[in-house]
């Protein structure tokens, strides 16, 4: 997926690794991410990744934690 630079604003997202990079990713997506980004992550990472990411109080904004912890509960 070719990342867009409003969302990876402090970093070239050309030099994103998808791997290596994988919790900012997920992180970023999670609290600014279209529909579509949302979708790429949410098929490409483990949602045991994504459980990660939203358990750390340090990671998402509040109101998309909820969000999230609701959606990842199923």
């Amino acid at each position: 997926m070719k990342f867009r630079q409003s969302l990876f604003w402090d970093t070239d997202p050309v030099r994103i690794d998808k791997d290596k990079n994988a919790l900012y990713i997920i992180e970023r997506v999670l609290d600014f991410g279209n529909d579509e980004e949302v979708k790429w992550v949410y098929h490409n990472y483990d949602k045991s990744l994504l459980k990660e990411v939203v358990d750390n109080p340090r990671r998402l904004r509040p109101e998309s934690k909820k969000l999230w912890k609701l959606i990842l509960q199923s």
